[in-house]
Order: structure tokens, then sequence, then C-alpha cells
């Protein structure tokens, strides 16, 4: 089990929407941390010289569409890289969902075991040459978040000494970690563009994170209700991108039924065998 920090690698120009002059979601919004002003003062420049009404109006089109363009960019750029990996985990869940799971954890669960998946998913990428990783985040509560922890699954990829180690992270239940039940419709748009595989890297996840949470806060805003903590940026952030432990599994029995139980005989039966070899009897299984 290993500790891992979150690192930073440059990927696709990704990283001039997060942190870079060109980050144009911060320049219209300014909502992460408020130091660029509101979404009605900033956006005002754009619609200057109309009634408020029809201002309003407009400036909400114009961040929704905005929010729309930047999360379609953010996810339909793809590299090579990933490309690979997310093909290579569909075929591997395809044959899964066929095949099945021995689930492992002796416990019931309704549906498919996500713990148990993602172990024999890791194997099964591990053995078709990718260096994949079951990761488990874990973060304290704050002031502003609660605490929390949350598991996926991570490729490694070691292909290229110059640009160092890149992460590609993938989730497998993606679109539910956003879903929100009193969403408006905007923001369920935004929400259906996302497929419930995410396989990516750290600066497209952090981009994705950071649109989705801007488009969350304006849609609670807009309802007139208080954001939950655990929708926030930074408790999204800790999911993928804090510090975890990388761990790597070892193979799950696939597509085998339940072995059933030799019967056990109490210590009372074996005594009797034991001491009355000639004689006939009947064995008796004490339960206390």
């Amino acid at each position: 089990m290993e500790k891992v920090p979150m690192t930073r690698q440059n990927s696709d120009g990704i990283d001039d929407f997060l942190d870079g002059p060109a980050d144009f979601a911060d320049l219209m919004f300014g909502f992460m941390d408020g130091s660029n002003g509101s979404d009605e003062q900033i956006l005002g420049d754009f619609v200057g010289g109309e009634d408020e009404d029809e201002g309003q109006i407009k400036r909400r089109r114009i961040f929704w569409e905005t929010q729309e363009q930047l999360l379609q960019a953010t996810l339909f750029q793809t590299t090579s890289l990933e490309s690979r990996i997310r093909r290579a985990t569909k075929e591997a869940l395809r044959e899964l969902h066929t095949v099945g799971v021995q689930c492992g954890c002796r416990r019931p669960v309704a549906g498919d075991c996500r713990k148990c998946i993602q172990r024999e998913l890791s194997v099964r990428l591990q053995s078709l040459g990718f260096n994949c990783y079951i990761c488990k985040s874990k973060w304290k509560s704050s002031t502003e978040i609660p605490p929390g922890e949350h598991t996926y699954l991570e490729v490694l990829d070691k292909s290229n000494p110059k640009k160092g180690d890149v992460r590609v992270v993938i989730e497998l239940n993606f679109r539910a970690e956003f879903e929100m039940a009193r969403a408006n419709d905007d923001y369920n748009k935004l929400i259906a563009m996302l497929s419930e595989l995410f396989v990516g890297k750290t600066e497209r996840l952090k981009a994705v994170i950071k649109i989705l949470c801007v488009a969350a806060k304006k849609c609670m805003k807009e309802k007139k209700m208080h954001l939950a903590p655990w929708r926030k940026h930074k408790y999204m952030q800790a999911k993928w991108l804090g510090t975890y432990e990388r761990t790597t599994p070892t193979p799950l029995p696939v597509g085998t039924p339940d072995r059933p139980q030799k019967p056990k005989a109490s210590l009372l039966t074996f005594d009797l065998r034991q001491g009355l070899p000639v004689m006939h009897y009947t064995a008796v299984e004490v339960v206390w």
C-alpha cells in the first residue's frame, strides 16, 4: 500500500484552461473563489444598455451555453493513451458482465459489487499491460466540507520518461457522482453529456469537475437553495485529486458458482466414531 499525493502533469493544453489567462470560465463567472466578482457583475458588461429583466435572461443563457461548450470541448478532446485505456476498460467490463464476478466480500449487496468489479477490472487491465491500481482517497473534515472517502481505479503510464508518470483515472459511476435530485433542466442537460464510465487524465478530470461544480453552484443559486457541502468544488476534487492510497489487487474467481461447504461433524460425533469403530451408529451434530 502506497500513499500518493496529488501531482500535476501537462496534457493537451488543458492547463491553459485550468490555470492560465485563457481560463474563460473564471474570467466570465468567477464562482470558485469570488475574486473576480459575481456572474451578474461580469456578464453585465456583455449585455449593457438593456433593461434588467432582459439582461438577466441573456446573462443566464450565456452562462449555460458557455458551460455546455466548455464541457463538450473538455470531454471530446482525448489522447491516444486515454482512448486505448477506454477501449480496454469497456471490453473488460463487457466480459465481466457476461461471465460474472464472484463477490468475495461475504456481504449481500444490491446488484454488482463495486469493490469486486474494481478489483477484477484492475487485474484484467494489468494482464493487458497497463499499470492499473485501486486507489482509495480519504480526507478529513474542514470548515467547508465534511470528511469522506472514495475508491476508484488509475492507470499509471511510464512510457515517456521526459513527461514523467502520466496518471489516468477510471471512474465507473462518474455521472452518478454529479447528479442532483432538484437540479434544473440546464444542469441536467450538462449531466446528460457525461458517460457513466470516465477514463481521462487528471488534468481533464480537474477541468470537468470545475465546470460541473460551477454549474451546480449556479443551479442552486437560481433555485434559491443551499449548495450541499458534498457538492462543493473542494469536496469533489478530494475524491479523485487528493491524497490517496494505491494498492495492487490479486485476482478473484470469475464465473464460478459458490462451492457448497462440506458438512462439519461436531467433536462429540468424532469421538464416538473413534471409540466405537465396529458399531453401527447414527451421527448426530450438536448445535450450540
